[in-house]
């Protein structure tokens, strides 16, 4: 029996515009394990949240969505009609959105809305949705849970908020959580407490997440396994030692050198991300990469193992990759 709770295959997102099909998401693979921690990163506007709203099934009406597989467990997601998967998000797959104070509604108490969770899934009493979100905002750091509950989101801090983001995701205890970017726009000392509580709540609730994320030093972290996605691809994938230990496509060892160091100048990446809009061919990192061949003009490039568990997208080998990037930093 596969350990993987979520397949994703071939998973692809396309939106008409005004100026032709823009291929926001281009035949995305992965899986997630159970109970494990999968991180997707990138630069901004690479396909990380598209690819996380494609698979909830929250994408806009312009959007279609083709996947060769995308099942959660034993259901194919991609043949349920809206109102089965209605039954399955918040119940079974939650999404912790990046701005709390968008995504919550500022007519409604906080405790209105946790509850409306619970009871839309668990038919259960309300008292019974109001002792459960008292027990996850306790469990979430949150004194006086129940003045809390009585409360509208405009009276709470970011990072309050941001707590109440997460408990709702967790009210109906789902199997698998996407947290997309959950600590933007907080304070370092907020986040480094929002991500140590996410962490421990999906170990005791036994939780798969996929945490979507742009800083690489949360990633080395709190991750089990990371797919590097750029201009709408996976550009390589593995586990965060494979992945930051040796990492083999262009890009990802650019991504790396814009980690900051004391001592040194901020690393920067050279070019523009190319349109995604019509027909695209060839390698998408090419106009921004010094080992580009016109090879790699010709046909989009399929991902191949570096290691086992470990693959990348790119037309050169990965011991030459390695080499280069290391003569790089000598």
């Amino acid at each position: 029996m596969s350990d993987a709770i979520l397949q994703v295959r071939g998973l692809s997102v396309d939106i008409r515009v005004p100026t032709g099909i823009l291929h926001a998401v281009s035949d995305v693979s992965f899986e997630v394990r159970r109970e494990e921690t999968f991180c997707l990163v990138g630069e901004s506007g690479c396909g990380k949240t598209m690819t996380s709203l494609a698979i909830m099934g929250l994408l806009p009406k312009r959007a279609v969505r083709t996947a060769e597989r995308l099942r959660l467990e034993n259901r194919d997601l991609g043949a349920l009609d809206e109102a089965a998967l209605s039954d399955l998000r918040g119940n079974d797959m939650a999404m912790i959105f990046q701005d709390a104070t968008s995504a919550l509604n500022p007519v409604f108490t906080i405790g209105s809305q946790l509850e409306e969770v619970y009871l839309r899934h668990r038919k259960a009493p309300r008292s019974e949705a109001r002792g459960r979100a008292e027990y996850l905002l306790a469990r979430l750091g949150i004194n006086a849970p129940e003045l809390r509950l009585r409360q509208y989101p405009h009276e709470l801090s970011g990072g309050m908020r941001q707590r109440m983001m997460i408990a709702m995701a967790l009210m109906c205890e789902p199997r698998v959580v996407i947290a997309d970017e959950p600590t933007t726009a907080l304070d370092v000392t907020v986040q480094a407490q929002i991500l140590r509580l996410l962490a421990e709540l999906q170990e005791e609730l036994k939780i798969s997440l996929i945490l979507i994320a742009h800083d690489l030093g949360v990633v080395a972290n709190v991750a089990h396994r990371v797919a590097v996605m750029y201009a709408g691809s996976i550009v390589e994938t593995g586990s965060v030692q494979q992945v930051f230990a040796a990492p083999t496509h262009p890009y990802t060892q650019k991504l790396m050198a814009c980690i900051p160091k004391r001592g040194q100048p901020l690393g920067t990446i050279a070019g523009m991300v190319p349109t995604l809009i019509g027909d695209l061919s060839g390698c998408l990192f090419r106009n921004r990469c010094e080992r580009a061949s016109p090879s790699c003009e010709q046909r989009r490039i399929a991902l191949r193992d570096a290691d086992p568990g470990h693959a990348y997208r790119c037309l050169l080998d990965a011991g030459t990759l390695r080499h280069r990037h290391g003569n790089a930093h000598e």
